[in-house]
């Protein structure tokens, strides 16, 4: 007599057979089988598996784009692997998903601090050409890319100007280019960075300030917009700009004050009126940057 496992073994065969023949009446199904190169024996214990690579082989086909990906895991496509005369079965990313990652791969080289996404985006394709007073940026950024590209040096730029007029923007865009060549920068909302260095006392602090003393390309985002005190002056504003100026590495300013009336403002603080200090503080801006102006119609409106 055939023992009871024998006979439950031949059962389950035949129904996964069964359940092979089946689906092998669907054509995509059947094509898909074939180009594996794999014997009926093996392919038999694997129908279901194949049934969703199937699946998510025809989505693929008739894809829609990223954003509306049906497939179990977006952005990839359940395969059959052959595994010598066996099959493994993964998923891989599909072939736009890896056009996406390739596209934004530069993204990994840029660290943005309390900005907005449209930052985080900003392209020079995108930015408004239509402001001649926009030329002498586009011509200093042709200049720097240039040079900085060639030997890792070159001055930064204070740029102030009109509130909403695209400042911000404009640097984020240079900051995006350069990522696309590997090099690495920070953008940074100022005021906000007082109050995140402030709170991490006792915690990430060093290695916040550290990364952004040090980063090769660096923007403080919106100088003169915080409440000055000798701390935020003198304990990390200046020695941030000392070490790079020693250092040679370029340095970008936003504000919407010029550089006398950020010497003013940075000299009053709640100790005090102190000149001097504020004016060593801008005379190291003055030494890491060019100084352009750009007054535009607020492009935030």
């Amino acid at each position: 007599m055939q023992k009871v496992s024998t006979l439950v073994k031949k059962s389950n065969m035949t129904k996964l057979k069964s359940y092979y023949g089946e689906a092998l009446n669907d054509n995509n199904f059947k094509e898909y089988v074939d180009k594996l190169d794999v014997s009926d024996d093996v392919l038999i214990k694997y129908t279901s598996n194949l049934e969703d690579c199937v699946k998510e082989y025809e989505n693929c086909k008739n894809c829609k784009g990223l954003k509306n990906c049906p497939n179990t895991l977006k952005g990839h496509v359940f395969k059959a692997i052959k595994d010598g005369n066996n099959l493994n079965f993964s998923y891989l990313p599909c072939s736009k998903l890896i056009k996406e990652q390739s596209t934004y791969a530069y993204k990994k080289n840029i660290t943005c601090f309390d900005l907005p996404k449209e930052i985080k985006d900003a392209s020079f394709s995108k930015a408004y050409r239509d402001d001649n007073k926009r030329l002498p940026i586009f011509k200093y950024f042709k200049e720097f890319i240039s040079t900085y590209t060639k030997n890792k040096t070159g001055k930064g730029l204070y740029l102030s100007g009109s509130f909403g007029s695209g400042k911000t923007y404009l640097i984020a865009a240079l900051f995006n280019e350069l990522a696309k060549k590997n090099i690495s920068s920070a953008l940074v909302y100022y005021p906000e960075l007082l109050r995140s260095l402030k709170s991490s006392f006792g915690h990430d602090y060093e290695e916040r300030y550290e990364f952004i003393k040090t980063v090769p390309l660096l923007l403080l985002d919106d100088i003169g917009a915080e409440s000055t005190t000798p701390w935020s002056r003198d304990e990390v504003l200046g020695p941030i700009l000392q070490y790079r100026m020693e250092e040679e590495l370029p340095t970008f300013f936003t504000s919407n004050l010029t550089l006398k009336e950020l010497e003013t403002a940075l000299s009053i603080t709640n100790s005090g009126v102190e000149k001097v200090k504020a004016k060593r503080i801008v005379e190291r801006i003055k030494q890491l940057t060019v100084s352009l102006e750009l007054i535009s119609k607020n492009r935030r409106q």
